[in-house]
């Protein structure tokens, strides 16, 4: 077999493979993966930020060792902080705050400069994103805003790239491409060349529940705005670049349906893809069942799985957002998020020294640890305890937690009541759970309301 040498990282964006899928309930049609996620970039954006960065530079917009600048909800900021960086561009990037920690981690690793606003406002207030970046390109001397939003050299990617490889991949037949919209480009780009090769194939809407896209198709209004965790897809606005018009069918796809499909997808077909793949993916799965005979259906992984580790796939992060159940006991340990009988408590023992323990604080992202003996709860040890008791003196990092612990625990049996909670936080301190001295987890004023706020939405 021959092996291609590449000069660039940007030979590698394109070309991606499609995959078909066969071990999800797609009815009598046949389904297909384009792989984005197997760009260098890590998402299908890194064709849009090529042709958006090559178009500035041939207009004469973007000058050597000049800055960009860009709203994006992350997948294009990497692919311009890949492209910029392998051309000596500055990149500052305004990014909505649900943004996952692992895309904030690559882009300023990548060398962007990265500045989170508001994901709770509408476009026009100040703090949107779009409306953010637009102002500072403004008030940056010798800036350039690349605004995919209203760049046509971003439908241009996908009318020049992505098209032709799903038309040569398929050889020419396809029934239908389910897209979902941020910027439009995608579906911009897919419609414009399709329309002129294949007039047959048709576009599906995969739109994020809470999103006015769908809306808009359906019925030619605006909806109401709500909000969704999916990240990169739905607006509260219609994009210039979105041809809504040319789309034939519309799906709302919730964010529980969203993830549980990304996440049967990776356990399915070994694909680890993003949120948004988990929104098209939906829509693709219903719009095949609904159908009475076989067609051949295109969707795309949009991005990698692996910039969302720490939300989509990490459980804990899923039940605190009401997205994943487990059955419940009908005493105190519904409340209890990190059950030590699941392995899920991050736990200390007496001897550990405090350095162990601070660094197993900063590992997992926690702020204090129960001190367990013989599987019995000893004391509770925080970054106030830590920062008492070293008080400066780095040597004193080496000595057992046993000395810093607070040993002043209140300790409830599992069936206690949900009253004697508040007792306990009354007095400032976490309850500690246990079912005969046998520990099964902490409850904290946070777990209470995640818990009471999910018996409200279900």
């Amino acid at each position: 077999m021959v092996m291609s040498v590449f000069h660039s990282i940007s030979d590698l964006i394109g070309h991606t493979p499609l995959l078909q899928l066969h071990k999800l309930d797609n009815g009598p049609c046949s389904l297909f993966l384009k792989l984005e996620n197997q760009n260098p970039g890590g998402s299908i954006k890194d064709r849009v930020a090529l042709s958006m960065i090559n178009e500035a530079e041939r207009l004469g917009k973007l000058k050597p060792g000049g800055t960009i600048i860009e709203a994006t909800a992350g997948n294009t900021g990497l692919g311009l902080a890949l492209i910029a960086a392998q051309k000596n561009y500055a990149l500052t990037l305004v990014v909505p705050d649900k943004m996952s920690r692992e895309k904030i981690f690559h882009l300023r690793a990548l060398g962007a400069k990265v500045l989170l606003t508001r994901s709770d406002v509408n476009k026009g207030h100040p703090a949107y994103y779009q409306d953010y970046a637009r102002r500072l390109a403004e008030e940056t001397p010798g800036a350039f805003y690349i605004d995919q939003f209203n760049n046509e050299a971003n439908p241009l990617a996908h009318a020049t790239t992505t098209a032709p490889e799903i038309y040569d991949q398929l050889d020419g037949d396809i029934d239908a491409i389910v897209v979902g919209v941020g910027s439009g480009g995608t579906l911009g780009g897919l419609q414009a060349w399709f329309a002129r090769h294949s007039p047959k194939t048709q576009f599906i809407l995969a739109d994020p529940a809470g999103s006015i896209l769908a809306d808009q198709v359906e019925t030619g209004r605006y909806g109401e705005t709500g909000s969704w965790l999916v990240e990169g897809i739905g607006e509260d606005f219609i994009p210039p670049l979105a041809h809504l018009d040319g789309v034939r069918t519309a799906y709302r796809i919730s964010d529980g349906e969203a993830f549980a499909t990304a996440r049967q997808l990776l356990q399915t077909e070994g694909v680890l893809a993003g949120s948004s793949t988990g929104t098209l993916l939906s829509a693709a799965l219903r719009y095949c069942r609904a159908q009475t005979s076989a067609k051949r259906v295109v969707t795309f992984a949009c991005d990698s799985g692996n910039k969302y580790l720490s939300k989509m796939f990490n459980d804990d992060w899923m039940r605190q957002q009401g997205l994943l159940s487990r059955p419940t006991r009908g005493d105190l340990t519904d409340f209890i998020a990190l059950r030590h009988d699941e392995g899920a408590t991050v736990t200390a023992a007496p001897d550990d020294t405090l350095a162990a323990i601070l660094a197993r604080m900063r590992l997992y992202d926690i702020s204090q640890l129960p001190v367990l003996e013989n599987g019995r709860v000893v004391g509770i040890v925080d970054e106030w305890d830590l920062i008492s008791h070293v008080k400066g003196d780095s040597r004193r990092f080496s000595l057992p937690v046993g000395e810093a612990m607070t040993r002043n625990v209140e300790t409830l049996d599992r069936h206690a009541p949900e009253s004697a909670l508040k007792a306990i936080f009354d007095r400032g301190l976490v309850a500690v759970i246990a079912d005969n001295e046998r520990f099964l987890g902490l409850i904290t004023r946070s777990d209470v309301l995640t818990t009471w706020r999910n018996r409200l939405e279900h």
